[in-house]
């Protein structure tokens, strides 16, 4: 309960965190918020041109196939960035003022968050292009946006605390974020490794499976509860994990940034 009274006391200061991060983020940008809908949309042309071209994919649904996961791992690169970069980039605050430090990757994570909802709009005329209707399933497309932003907080958390002590990490993140890409069938039809020997790949990857969950509730597929109990299990874990050592060098941040 005193955890949870903190937070109340410092919610108007955490929307202000996150009302900083959307207008530094489109600071002199002309196109602005439109830039969250084109961006995603230009990479996926790309993307169907050439990866349906060199891997024989016939099928119509593939560029609403490959937007899915781009904006979701696109997410996921920029919150999880965001949150590692967090306590060193508001080094100066965090000398001049206490504030709970939780608070600064929680922004970032959020306000990359509410940027990425907007994005999801493109999904709709995207969709109908695809000769996709409107479905019931979509309902459910709140539960990989729910285990995204869990997975995604989780795993900020911990790279918040090691940034802290080991800056390397910005560049070592880097490489790893574009191993999680090719190991998320972002742009590649999966069934192939499934069925390989290197299907643990996929399987073991969590971001895998929250989105081919949301590829399931678009396209009105079923969906597998494995992975998506998986993928809960891993974010929380991982959230657990964050908090726990978050907390535990929190208060020796200050000599270190």
């Amino acid at each position: 309960m005193k955890y949870i009274k903190n937070f109340w006391q410092h919610r108007y200061l955490l929307g202000e965190l996150v009302k900083k991060g959307i207008k530094l983020k489109y600071r002199r940008s002309y196109l602005g918020i439109i830039w969250s809908l084109l961006e995603p949309l230009l990479t996926t042309i790309v993307l169907t041109v050439v990866f349906g071209t060199l891997f024989g994919v016939k099928d119509p649904t593939f560029p609403l196939y490959v937007l899915c996961g781009r904006l979701l791992f696109s997410f996921f690169s920029s919150g999880t960035n965001g949150a590692l970069r967090a306590i060193r980039g508001n080094s100066g605050m965090i000398k001049k003022v206490y504030v709970p430090k939780y608070l600064y990757p929680m922004s970032s994570i959020l306000f990359n968050f509410i940027i990425f909802l907007i994005s999801l709009i493109i999904l709709i005329p995207l969709a109908l292009f695809c000769h996709v209707t409107p479905k019931l399933s979509w309902l459910y497309l709140v539960l990989p946006l729910f285990l995204l932003i869990l997975l995604t907080f989780g795993v900020g958390m911990i790279l918040a605390t090691i940034d802290v002590f080991f800056r390397d990490m910005e560049y070592l993140w880097s490489v790893i974020t574009l191993l999680i890409m090719y190991m998320s069938a972002i742009f590649y039809p999966p069934e192939k490794l499934l069925s390989s020997k290197y299907a643990f790949l996929l399987k073991y990857n969590p971001l895998f499976g929250i989105i081919k969950t949301f590829r399931d509730c678009m396209l009105g597929d079923p969906l597998n509860w494995k992975y998506i109990g998986y993928a809960f299990g891993f974010s929380m874990v991982s959230i657990l994990i964050g908090t726990f050592v978050f907390y535990k060098k929190q208060d020796v941040f200050i000599l270190h940034i």
